[in-house]
């Protein structure tokens, strides 16, 4: 298609498109900038000087009245910029109406009509509309003189090409709206929510797709502060903006926890981006929430999620410790996490402060018996200068300094009696005072505690006090040992195996089957700890980047599985497993189940006997 023709048929394309759009953009909302008043004034002064005439007029028309938003400044102009009439009262209002050139010579000679034009002394009246690209009337431009004054074709055709000059600047300013509009109709019928906002956290656009999610009316969001708006920081003082001075980033990603308006719990994925302008200068940022509610809770019950908030797990006991997280993350209630050592207690007390409002605030953990008992109040609390030998400045406790935040009681039954005093007292008041100081504070502080021991067994033998207990022991957790949950084990060794490669090389480590197995069987006493220091020992031991049974620890490979009387046991042999094997497509697991054994016998079956299995 030569490129004129295909000029013509995008500029068709596009005013079809632009005239279709039209009629949902308020005209009145589009304003004319600067540089096309400053055009404009231009243009008018040019046909004054040509025309030879004082008044070059471009009205705007607002409602019944018309305003001067340009104008000539060159001789006697007695109009001023701003200067408005009733469009009646105007012989623009036929060129309004009629949108066609409108020419009166002699206004009293040809009509004898007075107007507001006649009473500032104007004789003659030249006007021709100005149009949108939809045909929409804008205004007028308006040519008076105090003289007799008629236009020859020449003048006629200059005045023309300066119309079509007006109205290409009129449908850039159109255009601009319109791909806004156009926008908005776009985000707006996201599934997706999108909230913008400046600067100073006033919120700009707001899409029906966030006020579905969030629930809070746009009526009542827009042009609000967005921690005003919706009463708490949406995004769980994780962004820029929660801080005086937003140091920003080009994007952001985090999934929280958030009530609605409605008081619904949601699990929402929060992607914030950078706005810059034509200037590359930060304007403010834009939002991106998707409602992840429904989709978690589908894969939970199906139990075909495999990690969340970075716990690795899809057993059903993992399971369910991922549906307390979400429970307790709306709430500040105390939360204690009991289970072994090495069952990873603290990424679930992390993974409570993440998921929560907090997760932007600071997580301090604290092994309390990991301190010394003559300094543990002044790590939990503070000191003041001067509080002890040694003290010679004040010094911030760990409760002061996860203000805001979570602060982590790991292994709280260690904590010595007087302590135990303190801490129920801060629970019971949230207050407390630094070692040696005499001043209350007071901390908005989260405290999550955990222990591998029996808390109520601890009570019971009089090492840990009872009214503590309760206090601590609002929301219970127990996070469940490794060999209650051996399903997880292939994808915590799978997840160890990816977290090693770039420590000395990028080879990608394998593991064999015989060896997957071994762990299978294994009691692990140090439950997920103890796994992963395993991976880490074979890794080193193995050769070419492959895992084999004799690269295992010497504990594993001493390991011999107790008989648990689960039913007779079923002797194998070469020729039955080669058929179930052949069965099965060599597929170990369902040969397993055919053959009426578990995975683990099959695979030491056929680590011990290979040979017979290739015959």
């Amino acid at each position: 298609m030569p490129e004129k023709e295909q000029d013509t048929k995008n500029h068709g394309e596009q005013t079809g498109f632009l005239q279709q759009l039209g009629p949902a953009i308020p005209k009145l909302t589009i304003q004319v900038n600067a540089s096309v008043l400053e055009s404009w004034e231009s243009i008018a002064n040019t046909l004054a000087e040509f025309c030879d005439v004082p008044a070059v007029l471009i009205r705007r028309l607002q409602g019944d009245h018309m305003e001067v938003i340009s104008t000539s400044t060159l001789g006697n102009n007695p109009y001023q910029t701003g200067h408005k009439a009733l469009l009646k009262d105007l012989y623009c209002a036929l060129v309004v109406q009629q949108k066609n050139p409108l020419l009166i010579p002699n206004i009293l000679k040809e009509t004898g009509d007075a107007n507001r034009d006649t009473d500032l002394g104007m004789v003659s009246y030249m006007g021709v509309p100005l149009l949108w690209p939809d045909g929409e009337i804008f205004g007028t431009m308006s040519l008076l003189d105090t003289k007799e004054h008629t236009y020859t074709p020449r003048f006629e055709n200059l005045i023309c090409k300066f119309k079509e000059l007006a109205e290409t600047q009129l449908a850039m300013l159109f255009k601009n709206v319109a791909d806004r509009k156009s926008l908005e109709y776009i985000l707006n019928n996201l599934k997706e929510g999108i909230i913008a906002h400046d600067l100073d956290r006033r919120i700009l656009f707001y899409s029906k797709g966030a006020e579905k999610i969030l629930g809070f009316p746009r009526e009542e969001v827009l042009g609000k502060d967005c921690h005003e708006a919706f009463g708490e920081s949406l995004c769980g003082n994780r962004c820029a903006f929660c801080t005086g001075d937003p140091t920003l980033e080009n994007k952001k990603d985090h999934t929280l926890s958030v009530t609605t308006n409605n008081g619904l719990k949601r699990m929402i994925d929060m992607s914030i981006i950078l706005m810059k302008d034509e200037n590359l200068q930060d304007i403010g940022a834009l939002a991106t929430i998707t409602d992840l509610t429904e989709l978690i809770e589908l894969q939970m019950d199906a139990e075909k999620i495999f990690s969340f908030s970075n716990i690795i797990g899809r057993n059903k006991k993992m399971i369910s410790v991922f549906k307390q997280i979400r429970d307790v993350t709306d709430y500040d209630f105390p939360v204690h996490i009991s289970g072994e050592t090495g069952t990873g207690k603290e990424l679930v007390a992390h993974a409570i402060h993440n998921e929560s409002r907090r997760g932007g605030a600071p997580f301090v953990p604290i092994n309390c018996g990991a301190l010394p008992e003559g300094l543990i109040e002044s790590e939990l609390f503070g000191h003041v200068k001067g509080a002890f030998s040694g003290a010679i400045r004040e010094k911030k406790g760990r409760f002061e300094l996860a203000d805001g935040g979570t602060i982590f009681l790991d292994e709280v039954s260690e904590l010595p009696k007087l302590m135990q005093v303190k801490l129920l007292r801060f629970l019971q008041e949230e207050t407390f005072e630094k070692v040696g100081g005499e001043k209350t504070l007071s901390v908005n502080t989260r405290v999550i505690s955990a222990t591998n021991k029996d808390l109520k067994q601890e009570v019971q033998d009089g090492n840990f006090r009872e009214d503590l207990f309760y206090r601590l022991n609002v929301i219970p957790i127990m996070v469940p040992p490794l060999r209650e949950r051996k399903t997880d084990i292939p994808l915590l060794v799978d997840h160890f195996l990816k977290q090693f490669p770039g420590h000395k090389s990028q080879q990608e480590y394998k593991i064999s089957d015989e060896a997957l197995a071994m762990m299978m069987d294994y009691r692990w006493p140090g439950n997920v700890r103890e796994l992963q220091n395993c991976i880490q020992f074979s890794i080193v031991r193995s050769k070419g980047g492959f895992i084999r049974h004799m690269d295992l620890p010497l504990e594993l490979k001493q390991f011999t599985p107790k008989n648990l009387n689960r039913g007779p046991s079923r002797k194998l042999d070469s020729i039955a497993v080669k058929e179930a094997l052949v069965k099965t497509g060599g597929n170990k697991l369902k040969a397993a189940k055919l053959l009426g054994v578990g995975r683990a016998t099959l695979y030491r079956f056929l680590a011990k006997y290979p040979n017979s299995i290739r015959s």
